[in-house]
Parts: structure tokens; C-alpha cells; sequence
């Protein structure tokens, strides 16, 4: 028989979910957007902008738009703010966080609302956010004031020098934070610059700045100084280069080649930066691997929030001998997703955020499709929907010169390959420039974990999809190589937006000669006193 690319599409289309009573309009009227809108660090005659609700391509929101002066403005602001709240011991900072988790969990149908109508995504991947945050919060909140407290170390002369370090708060920091995950991505970035010290300005994507400014209204609520977080609202190529060029910091989630320009701007000013950026992640199915937990979380990993997902799995290993098995177990599951866009649980994946990811998309699966490659699962847009749909795909027989092969596709598409053994599959996985996250599945956690210590990935999880390293918010979360600089989470998450001073007090003696000796004395006495320490074991 001739292969045709009519042969090579899958014919199954993915369910619909059950509708939802609640509509886009109903859940964020104009009274709530306007009330968000004033959040914004905007002038009075600002431009306004638009946006619209993926989920149906129907207006959302009107928000006012932030100039030069409007930028500046919100930076003296938040430094005039950030004095204050510097001066407040790390424990009542910390109590802000606490009350914040405590009010984000009780009233999480707000912005898991927010969430849904600006991105498009299901309201159990919404819920990740809200997780993420919590999670921030509750950790933040109880460990700022260990992370940050006066530590001693060893002095210049035993006995003689009392030294510490300290941390100091940056002062303003400058955030810009990206479409995709609008909560955790603003404030759940935001939460430990707060907790040390810092005020923060805000550069949230315009699609989702409704949620953003939920938070800031709703961590004011829980006691944090209003001016202390400013938002500006504005396109990228904009506003974001005037948010970097005053801050003290700057913490930038978005695109690699973004990032580098951010990097370039924040280096010519001798500040720092940490970034988090783009993935071609790899998931490993090893030849042990239970094939149906295997399924069941590769699902997760590549179709949560659509695809949508710095960390999601975009790349898909699986030994050959285990290959079919687990295939038509992983193509069933993808096959039976609930696709929807109701404001209620009950759909596995939701929508796309805008156009342009739908054309990525589609062209990724095209192109395949036209040179070559079998589509196992899904392939094609859902218009009747919602006007950005497009099922879960999973695709076979990728080759390296297909876009979809090295590309991120930042989306529902995943390529299977084969391999043979560990080291094919380990050096497959590492052959891109990015190193963001990485999965791997094997019966025997003690391999799971060699076959990790391998991978050039800034986090890795064994026999989880991306959840369990995200969530471990003590350890830290960044990427290797063209996926970044700097960590979030753990030490590193809040060390970042601090400043290190080391305090030596020295007693009695100077470090010098004193008292009539000679420098000939001097040289002698501190050569004989290294040369003791060095015996007795001091560091």
C-alpha cells in the first residue's frame, strides 16, 4: 500500500468535556476588571489595551497602559516603600506570607476563575498554580528568618576576629513574568523578594495581568504595604527594557532569546539577574518502567496546561523493548482526554493562550506530518470548541530536520523515539542547547537516580512527571545551559534578592605589626600561627 499523509493522521478525536453553566462574563465582569484595573501604575489619560479570553475569543478585559514616566514613577514608589518595610524584623514580614497563604487557599475560586478565562487552560492545571503558590508562601513565611539570619564565621585570627555574614535586601526589584502560569509566576517569584526585604516592580504579560493583580490586591489584604508592589502593564520591547534599567535585580521567566537581551541589558549595568527560560525536555521510559504509570505521567507531563509548560516533556525515550506496549497505552489515554473550556473540573486539557501558539502548533504538526511522520494521537485543531483548541498529539517517526524535532513547540506535542540502551537514551536526551527538566521511568529507584545524575537538566524526576522537583519547594528549580540562569525555590530562591556583607570585629590586637614589633617579627608570628591552624585543623 502507498503511504500517504492521509495514512499517517490519526482518525480518534479527543471528547469533549461536559459544558459549564458559567460563562467567561459571568465569573469576570466589568466591574471586577475595572476595580483589578486600578492596581496599575498608569496615568490618568493612559492608552488603553484590550485582551480577550481564549476560551472564546471574546473581549475580557480593558486595561490602561504604562509609559516612561509611569515606570519611573512606580520605582520611586516602591523604593521610598521598601525602606520602610526593610527596617521590619524578617518574622513580621513573614506573617504577611502566612495570612497569604491562608486567604489564597480560602478564596482560590477567584483566581482559579482569572486563571481560566486568561489562558485557557483546565481548572486542575489552574489549581497547580494555587498549589505552587501556597506552597511558596507556607515555606517562605516559616524559613526566611534561617535563610536570612547573621551567620558566624571563622575570623582572621581565632579569638581575635569575630566576622559574620549578613544579608541585606537588594531594594527594588524588577520582575518580568510570563503568560503561561500567571500566578506562581508573579507572585510566587515575588513572595521570597518580599519576605528579604525587597519592593518589586512588576512586569506581568498584558494577556494575564488580571491575575497578577488579584494577588497584589490580595497580598495587601494579608498586610503587605500597597506601594511596596507596583505593576506596570505594556507591550514586552517596551516596557520591559525600562523595568530592567532601574532595578536593583532583575528575576526574568520567558523566551531564551528574550532572556538574552535581558541578560545584556542587566549586565551593562553590573546587576544581577536570574532567568528562567525555554525546554526541549526529555522524558526516559526505561526498559523496567510499569508502562502503565509510565502512560498515566507521561500524559501529565506533556499535555498539563496544554503543553503550555516550561518544564512539560516535549520529547519522548522509550527502550525499544517496551516501545509498543507502551505506546498503545500512552495513545489511549491521550486519545481519551476531555478537552473543554468550562469554568468547573471536568476537562483534562483546556485551550491554547493565543494565535500565535495555535500557528506554532499547527506548523510543528504539519510539517512533521508532511515529511514523514505518523501521528499516533490527535494532530488537529477543534475550532467548534473554542477558537484555539488543539488536540493532544503524539508523534512518531520524528527526524532531525523536521522544526518540531529541535524547536520548542510550547504546546501539546510530544515526538517518540526509541532507543537501545541507557546511554543511547541519556546521550539523545542532552543532545540541545537547553536543560530545563527531565523525567524518568524504572521499577528500580537506584537506577532511576544513576540514570538522572546523567542528565543535564536543572531538575529531574524519577517516576513524576515535573510536579514532584517543582514542588519541593526547599530545593532549588532553574535550568542548565540555554534554559537559564539563577534558581528559584530553596536558598537560592530568596539568597538572589539579597545582598551578602561580611561584619569583622577585631579585637585587642590589630591584623598588623603593633607594640614595637618589627615587620620581620610580624611575618614570623602570623607564619608560625597559619602553619598551627593548618596542624590543628582550622578552616
Amino acid at each position: 500500500m502507498t503511504d500517504t499523509t492521509a495514512d499517517r493522521t490519526s482518525t480518534t478525536r479527543n471528547p469533549a468535556a461536559p459544558g459549564a453553566a458559567r460563562t467567561v462574563a459571568s465569573a469576570v465582569p466589568a466591574a471586577l476588571v475595572a476595580r483589578l484595573a486600578k492596581g496599575v501604575t498608569a496615568s490618568a489619560d493612559a492608552e488603553q489595551v484590550h485582551t480577550t479570553a481564549p476560551l472564546t475569543g471574546e473581549r475580557l478585559a480593558t486595561l490602561p497602559l504604562s509609559g516612561p514616566a509611569d515606570v519611573a514613577a512606580a520605582y520611586e514608589r516602591a523604593r521610598r516603600a521598601q525602606q520602610t518595610w526593610a527596617a521590619l524584623p524578617v518574622r513580621r514580614r513573614g506573617a504577611v506570607l502566612l495570612r497569604f497563604h491562608d486567604l489564597l487557599l480560602k478564596r482560590q475560586d477567584e483566581v482559579l476563575d482569572l486563571i481560566q478565562a486568561e489562558t485557557g487552560k483546565a481548572r486542575l492545571h489552574a489549581f497547580e498554580e494555587v498549589l505552587a503558590s501556597a506552597m511558596a508562601a507556607r515555606h517562605y513565611g516559616r524559613k526566611a528568618s534561617g535563610y536570612l539570619r547573621d551567620r558566624r564565621r571563622s575570623g582572621a585570627v581565632p579569638g581575635l576576629t569575630h566576622a559574620i555574614e549578613a544579608r541585606r535586601p537588594k531594594g527594588v526589584i524588577g520582575q518580568i513574568s510570563p503568560w503561561n502560569y500567571p500566578l506562581e509566576l508573579s507572585v510566587g517569584d515575588a513572595l521570597p523578594a518580599f519576605v528579604a526585604g525587597n519592593a518589586v516592580v512588576n512586569k506581568p504579560d498584558t494577556q494575564t495581568a488580571l491575575t497578577a493583580l488579584w494577588a497584589r490586591e490580595l497580598l495587601i489584604e494579608a498586610g503587605l504595604p500597597a506601594d511596596l508592589w507596583q505593576i506596570v502593564i505594556g507591550d514586552g520591547p517596551v516596557v520591559g527594557p525600562l523595568v530592567v534599567d532601574q532595578a536593583d535585580y532583575v528575576s526574568f521567566t520567558g523566551s531564551t532569546r528574550t532572556g538574552r537581551e535581558v541578560a545584556q541589558k542587566a549586565a551593562a549595568r553590573l546587576v544581577g539577574a536570574s532567568l528562567e527560560l525555554g525546554g526541549k525536555n526529555a522524558l526516559l521510559v526505561l526498559a523496567d518502567a510499569d508502562l502503565d504509570k509510565a502512560a498515566e505521567g507521561a500524559v501529565r507531563a506533556c499535555f498539563s496546561s496544554a503543553g503550555q509548560l516550561c518544564i512539560s516533556i516535549e520529547r519522548l525515550f522509550v527502550h525499544r523493548s517496551v516501545a509498543d506496549a507502551f505506546l498503545a497505552r500512552f495513545a489511549a489515554r491521550t486519545a481519551a482526554l476531555r478537552l473543554g473550556g468550562g469554568l468547573a473540573y471536568g476537562a483534562d486539557m483546556g485551550s491554547l493562550v493565543s494565535d500565535r501558539q495555535l500557528e506554532v502548533v499547527t506548523r510543528h504538526v504539519e510539517d512533521a506530518v508532511k515529511a514523514g511522520a505518523t501521528v499516533l494521537a490527535g494532530g488537529q485543531a477543534r475550532p467548534e470548541l473554542g477558537p484555539l483548541f488543539f488536540e493532544p498529539t503524539i508523534l512518531d517517526g520524528v527526524t532531525p530536520e523536521m522544526s518540531v524535532c529541535a524547536e520548542e513547540t510550547f504546546g501539546p506535542v510530544v515526538s517518540i523515539y526509541r532507543f537501545d540502551t541507557e546511554a543511547e537514551a541519556v546521550a539523545a536526551a542532552n543532545s540541545t542547547s537547553y536543560g530545563l527538566n527531565s523525567s524518568v521511568w524504572t521499577k528500580d529507584l537506584r537506577r532511576g537516580r544513576a540514570v538522572a545524575a546523567q542528565l543535564r537538566t536543572g531538575t529531574v524526576n524519577v517516576n513524576e512527571a515535573y510536579a514532584a522537583a517543582y514542588g519541593s519547594v526547599a530545593s532549588p528549580m532553574g535550568g542548565m545551559g540555554d534554559s537559564g540562569l539563577g534558581r528559584r525555590h530553596g536558598s537560592e530562591g530568596i539568597l538572589r534578592y539579597t545582598e551578602a556583607q561580611t561584619v569583622a570585629t577585631q579585637k585587642l590586637l590589630p591584623i598588623g605589626p603593633s607594640m614595637g614589633m618589627t615587620d620581620e617579627k610580624f611575618a614570623a608570628l602570623f607564619t608560625a600561627g597559619l602553619k598551627a591552624m593548618k596542624a590543628f585543623g582550622l578552616k
